[in-house]
């Protein structure tokens, strides 16, 4: 099960359990902020990282004027934080390559807290340009596997690059410049999207076949994505289903 999906399928499982709500608001009202200033704009018509941001906060039940505010701040309506953007690069467990997409008000803290999670578990902080080539950017859409039919046949239709097949969910991996007309020709045909998203997809993939290993790796998983100023993780790993149901005990 290849490291970004299956992650990706942890995490969704994870955020259905998850209560620490006021976690997820922060971190999505910081990536509607750097979408407004990065983007130049506070219309999502005219700015699709925004439109993107908008859609997750509903989809986490975010208030609307919560996602206004946000908006304001980053137009300097409102007073708010200086944010950046950051991408970190590290090594976990069994030699995994991790990617981070993160957006701080303070660097340096983060650099230093991020490496003490690396530490904790494992793991270690690398230098910029160590692993991010062994990523590239994918659009990735998730559908059930009760609709694949319908859904596979509009996805390579509409030039999706590939399709990967699990227990319940279909994955549709697309160009970035294919993702929203994609997405749009499923959402019309009635299908129900799990999860839509350009993301960061490894090149290559590193098992790990040893159930401790698994374990630690996993939790500077958790540990990482559930740093605040962490907003996205991204892994190279394949763990194989035996052992993430030995884990899952």
């Amino acid at each position: 099960m290849a490291g970004h999906s299956h992650w990706a399928q942890i995490k969704r499982k994870k955020a259905a359990q998850d209560a620490k709500r006021g976690q997820l608001f922060t971190k999505l009202i910081r990536e509607i902020i750097i979408a407004v200033r990065q983007g130049g704009s506070g219309d999502p018509d005219l700015n699709p990282r925004l439109r993107a941001a908008i859609q997750a906060a509903r989809a986490a039940n975010m208030p609307k004027e919560n996602i206004e505010r946000a908006i304001k701040k980053a137009l300097g309506l409102e007073e708010g934080t200086n944010y950046e953007e950051a991408t970190f690069e590290g090594y976990g467990p069994g030699g995994v390559a991790i990617l981070i997409q993160a957006i701080t008000d303070n660097r340096k803290r983060t650099v230093s807290e991020l490496r003490h999670l690396f530490s904790k578990h494992g793991g270690s902080l690398a230098e910029p340009g160590a692993v991010s080539w062994i990523f590239e950017q994918k659009g990735l859409i998730v559908v059930p596997r009760k609709d694949e039919e319908k859904a596979l046949e509009i996805a390579i239709d509409l030039g999706a690059e590939d399709t990967k097949e699990y227990e319940s969910e279909i994955e549709i991996i697309t160009d970035p410049s294919d993702f929203e007309n994609i997405k749009k020709a499923l959402e019309e045909a009635g299908i129900e999207i799990l999860s839509a998203k350009v993301t960061m997809v490894p090149k290559s993939l590193v098992p790990v076949n040893d159930e401790g290993t698994a374990s630690t790796l996993l939790k500077l998983m958790e540990a990482l994505d559930d740093h605040d100023d962490v907003q996205q993780v991204f892994a190279n790993f394949d763990i194989p289903e035996n052992i993430m149901e030995s884990l899952n005990r």
